[in-house]
């Protein structure tokens, strides 16, 4: 898969030539569309790719995916997925006259990644597939599935969800695909889901804490809490906002983060010369598991991916700063919340490129996780980087709400 998205590209694997292939797609330019219309339309199953991943065949392949716990390393599957998606994007988009795509298809956001099995089998072969599920003006939904071999049936292990968007050669302006014609009441249906699941992530974002104060339920939810936090042991009115203690089978948000560095490296440089997407998902992943673990003291299993988007491309050579937060525990399940930022060291600044949730579903019930601080015009002067820890647990409530709604 990789191979073919650095042919249609123009892409060379040594770092000096990649420079100068990136130079040599500003030609490219005119062989843009000026407009929609003037593309010619396509149907889903022009876009459907079928790969195999041959763990089971090609035993020498197997290091590479392979976890402590002698499964699959889901990190890895997130790679796959990502590349996969750009070239059914591609596939889609193809002009048949022209051997280079004049198009630079990016990962927008990983809308959602839904798991039926607990364990993936290191030594199975998998089969993914795909195809262009919804189109608009510059961006294409891309639906996949993921198999593996039992007993000489694909059964299902995943389904995912990705929305691509398609740029200029440099990469730096939108530009037009390929509309997209169902052509029969399923893919109608199909269509309609991409509509809808554009309108469901407008609302979302809408309704954000970050736009919208929590509703009136949710402003209940975090007073209770902090009621339930308040130490009664003191009496009258030396009863303080500071009193604080930590109801039993619990744990402060503040005790529930892991955090990470990443330089970013030349080789984890994707076709556009940028760090790759599935890179980042890899390594965020991995944090969050890794916080996940060491919250509920035994293996998580991942149960959801949503919610990504990639606000920022990452540069060659940048230093990644990886935060993963429990935000939200219930039962056995926790959802981790994955910042990620870089950080120039020239100018000191700090950029968030993205932000990952994941729902993981631990062995064990696990301890409730508390946000210490409520609001700021609820404390005296808190630090400023508490004073959102209520709404984090909110936004995690919420995402786990949704994904629990799906599955």
């Amino acid at each position: 898969v990789r191979n073919r998205l650095r042919d249609v590209v123009g892409a060379s694997t040594n770092w000096r030539d990649h420079v100068q292939a990136m130079q040599e797609r500003k030609a490219l330019h005119t062989l843009l569309a000026k407009r929609q219309e003037d593309l010619p339309p396509r149907r889903m199953k022009d876009s459907y790719l079928e790969v195999i991943l041959p763990l089971g065949s090609q035993p020498e392949i197997r290091e590479k995916y392979l976890n402590v716990h002698n499964s699959v390393r889901f990190g890895r599957i997130l790679e796959d997925l990502d590349s996969l998606g750009v070239l059914i994007c591609y596939t889609h988009t193809k002009q048949e006259a022209q051997p280079r795509s004049p198009l630079s298809i990016v990962t927008a956001l990983v809308d959602k990644i839904n798991l039926c099995k607990k364990i993936i089998y290191p030594d199975c072969d998998i089969k993914f597939t795909g195809n262009v599920s919804w189109v608009g003006k510059t961006s294409m939904e891309v639906k996949m599935h993921m198999l593996q071999l039992h007993d000489g049936d694909y059964s299902p292990v995943l389904d995912a969800t990705f929305v691509m968007v398609a740029r200029d050669p440099e990469n730096k302006r939108p530009a037009f695909v390929n509309p997209l014609v169902p052509e029969s009441p399923e893919e109608e249906e199909i269509f309609k889901q991409g509509e809808f699941n554009k309108l469901r992530r407008t609302e979302f974002s809408t309704a954000s804490l970050l736009k919208m104060a929590p509703t009136a339920e949710e402003r209940n939810i975090v007073h209770n809490i902090f009621l339930n936090t308040l130490d009664t042991r003191q009496e009258g009115e030396t009863v303080s906002f500071r009193s604080r203690k930590l109801p039993p089978n619990s744990v402060w948000m503040e005790d529930a983060k892991l955090k990470g560095l990443q330089i970013c490296h030349p080789q984890e440089r994707n076709i556009f010369n940028r760090i790759f997407g599935g890179f980042l998902m890899r390594k965020a992943f991995e944090l969050g598991w890794a916080t996940a673990c060491s919250y509920g003291s035994s293996r998580p299993f991942i149960v959801s991916v949503d919610d990504i988007m990639f606000q920022k491309p990452v540069e060659i050579g940048s230093l990644l700063l990886l935060s993963g937060q429990v935000c939200y525990t219930e039962g056995s399940y926790i959802q981790v919340r994955v910042h990620s930022e870089v950080y120039d060291a020239d100018t000191r600044e700090h950029h968030t490129t993205n932000i990952f949730h994941f729902t993981f579903m631990s062995e064990k019930e696990v301890p409730r996780v508390v946000p210490k601080t409520y609001g700021g015009k609820y404390l005296i002067s808190p630090p400023a980087q508490q004073r959102s820890e209520s709404m984090l647990y909110l936004d995690g409530k919420r995402h786990f709400a949704a994904i629990m709604k799906e599955i």
